[in-house]
């Protein structure tokens, strides 16, 4: 990605600042005009110019939806159906926001129609929330208006309320537009691309780059803004969808416990009411019993002021069956009597739950105890004098999980909360592009060119002109991703630079090229930063003592001491084959995996062996050849991967075991962190003699003061 040629980069300072100023003004501008037309019962709500407004100027979705649920929230307290038009305002101003930053306003015909549909799409909302929650009863001058042009043209309520709420919109949203047009009129070009381009925490981007952006993440399946809203999305809809489950669940408990409630007092009630000496002649004689009609009417004023009872009814138990003497239910909302002093069998449906009323005074029958429907049928006895059962009164009562009531709660409290929702989802989809992909994309782009430079000191320049350029300040990771990576690039750039000057001798190159091979090793293991530096540090520091105290006299020659230092960083370079997640993997690995790492000593001594057969320098590599190979196997003959033991280890790979361990044991991992120095200390000479050979850790214990400098210098919290 290259910078456009030609063009000023501008990210203004104070946009921030500006953008909630201008959703502040936008908030307190729809509140004041809806207050206003409330106070004053004018029929228009003008409550969304500060919605339309902010949308249009800023050219921002969230700063948009944030006013438009601001405003609907405060609004609702002195217009409580504000509340329901946060969504549908959110909806205006996500298309204000499309259209102007995608034609403005400047070409009257397209504006127009434009401004129509948001007219006609407001008609509908308002009509149908309106409708909704006040019917036709509704009282309003709208109301009346609409019933009398309903009645003069002969068409249905509906419509002329929403012809009538057209004309309004008309008004009110054109009335808005033109202030907003005229705003934006006085409003300088310069100072709405500030606010535009104020959005990004970095430089802002040119639709080449864009374009060049979105063509380099052409292969990529999901994106961060993609992955992130469908996580926001999925997450909130499961959060509602619990909200909603657990508010049915217990208004449903709760109505359950209230109907069991009335139904058991009502049936007491309804026992202690009827006279149990004139049961069989109700049986005997039926209704043209002188009573008859006036305990009906009883009973029947008894189950009209007791809400949820379905059925009351008054049965006679015998042997075979019961006799209904009363029966009430709500068919038709009327008193029915059924077949009086018939007798029913056990076997019938209805009839099925009465044998077990003759072991105990009242129970209680659950029917019916589904998600959506519940059914439960109570019985209480009516005793005479003498305290025997002479008849039951039986009651059933229905709960419809989703009744007419619980529909109208969910319908209303989903429409208010899907304003919320568009916020949230609108608020995570624009923080996930300025603070993470575009940001990413611009670094990620801007390095894969940096990559493909090549040799080309001049493309490398200017890429890394192109990444500075970027300016990213999310005041997080990514931020410190970027600025790490300027920082790389800088210095590849100016390595590049360097090698170009020395490419002229291929001997002169060696050296380097070895080191680099072993850098690019070493960035592999996230674990091993500065291992390379410090290693190689502390066997100088070994290789150095056993000269001084004359041990091993016959091999410890000038060039076998340099030899070991400058092969030192390749001692780990058969890790190149070892696989990321065996190589990365935060924690302890399985025998399988372990199995696999310790192969790096023998890949290493291939590799190092194969350098030595096609290139120079074969007395120079032999000794990291040695160190690559053998750097892990113990004094004791218990390491890897030949188990070779005491002097039969070649002598650097013995000290490089040491600086090895050393330099482990006092730098952080994944799986652990650093050892104190006193306690790596304590390890090394345990292991003296039998993992290590002791000469090589008495020099090394000897040089104390050389090591904590070392230390110090890389590793300043041990």
């Amino acid at each position: 990605m290259q910078i456009p040629q030609n063009k000023e980069i501008h990210r203004p300072k104070n946009a921030r600042t500006l953008r909630i100023t201008l959703t502040l003004l936008g908030i307190a501008t729809n509140i004041i005009m809806a207050f206003l037309t409330s106070r004053l019962s004018i029929p228009l709500f003008l409550g969304s110019i500060g919605t339309i407004a902010v949308s249009a100027i800023s050219g921002t979705f969230f700063s948009g939806i944030l006013t438009a649920v601001v405003s609907s929230v405060v609004c609702s307290i002195f217009f409580p159906v504000a509340i329901y038009f946060s969504f549908f305002n959110s909806m205006i101003a996500i298309a204000t926001a499309w259209f102007f930053r995608k034609y403005s306003f400047r070409k009257a015909g397209r504006s127009l129609l434009f401004v129509f549909f948001v007219i006609l799409y407001s008609a509908l909302v308002t009509s149908c929330i309106q409708f909704a929650n006040f019917g036709e009863s509704q009282e309003s001058l709208i109301a009346q208006n609409a019933r009398s042009l309903a009645s003069v043209l002969n068409i249905s309520y509906f419509k002329s309320f929403l012809f009538i709420n057209f004309m309004l919109e008309v008004l009110d949203k054109g009335f808005s537009f033109a202030v907003v047009v005229t705003i934006l009129n006085f409003i300088p070009k310069e100072k709405l691309k500030d606010l535009k381009n104020g959005v990004w925490r970095q430089r802002p981007l040119y639709e080449s780059e864009l374009r060049a952006i979105k063509n380099w993440r052409s292969d990529v399946k999901y994106s961060l803004r993609i992955r992130n809203t469908l996580i926001l999305v999925v997450s909130t809809v499961i959060l509602i969808s619990a909200m909603c489950w657990t508010g049915g669940r217990l208004y449903f408990e709760h109505v359950k416990s209230e109907r069991t409630k009335i139904a058991r007092n009502c049936i007491k009630f309804a026992a202690d009411t009827i006279n149990p000496g004139i049961i069989d002649d109700f049986i005997k004689h039926g209704n043209s019993h002188p009573d008859y009609d006036t305990t009906a009417n009883l009973l029947y004023k008894i189950w009209k002021v007791s809400p949820g009872i379905q059925s009351l009814y008054i049965i006679k138990l015998e042997e075979f069956g019961g006799r209904f003497i009363f029966y009430i239910n709500d068919t038709n909302n009327e008193k029915q009597h059924y077949n009086i002093g018939e007798l029913i069998s056990f076997q019938n449906e209805i009839m099925k739950d009465f044998p077990t009323v003759f072991s105990g005074a009242e129970i209680e029958t659950v029917k019916s105890d589904t998600l959506f429907n519940w059914k439960k049928t109570l019985y209480c006895p009516v005793q005479d004098s003498s305290g025997k059962k002479v008849c039951y009164v039986g009651a059933d009562i229905t709960v419809n999980f989703i009744n007419s009531y619980m529909a109208t709660f969910l319908s209303h409290f989903l429409i208010i909360v899907a304003g919320f929702f568009l916020l949230i989802v609108a608020y995570a989809v624009w923080t996930t592009m300025v603070y993470t992909s575009y940001p990413i994309s611009s670094i990620a782009s801007c390095v894969e060119s940096f990559s493909q430079t090549d040799e080309d000191q001049e493309k490398l320049d200017e890429n890394v002109r192109a990444i500075r350029s970027l300016d990213i300040h999310t005041g997080d990771e990514v931020e410190k991703l970027y600025k790490a990576i300027c920082r790389m690039t800088l210095n590849q750039a100016e390595q590049m630079r360097d090698i170009m000057r020395l490419s002229d001798s291929t001997l002169k190159m060696q050296d380097g090229l070895i080191i680099t091979m072993a850098d690019m090793v070493e960035s592999r293991d996230s674990d091993t930063g500065a291992h390379v530096q410090k290693t190689a540090a502390y066997v100088k520091i070994i290789v150095e003592g056993l000269k001084k105290k004359d041990y091993y006299s016959q091999k410890i020659t000038p060039k076998f001491m340099s030899d070991v230092v400058r092969s030192a960083p390749l001692h780990d370079v058969g890790k190149i084959n070892i696989p990321d997640e065996v190589l990365n993997k935060p924690g302890k690995l399985s025998d399988e995996e372990f199995a696999i790492m310790k192969t790096h000593t023998t890949a290493g001594k291939l590799i190092l062996e194969n350098a030595i057969s096609t290139v120079q320098g074969e007395n120079y590599l032999k000794e990291a050849r040695n160190m690559a190979a053998y750097h892990h196997e113990r004094w004791d003959g218990k390491g890897y991967p030949e188990g070779l033991h005491g002097e039969v280890i070649p002598l650097s790979a013995r000290i490089m075991a040491v600086a090895d361990v050393f330099d482990a044991l006092t730098s952080p991992r994944v799986y652990k962190p650093a050892f104190p120095l006193e306690k790596a200390l304590a390890i090394l000479e345990e292991g003296s003699g039998t993992q290590f050979d002791a000469k090589c850790v008495e020099v090394f214990m000897d040089a104390l003061p050389d090591v904590k400098i070392i230390l110090k210098k890389y590793n300043p919290t041990v």
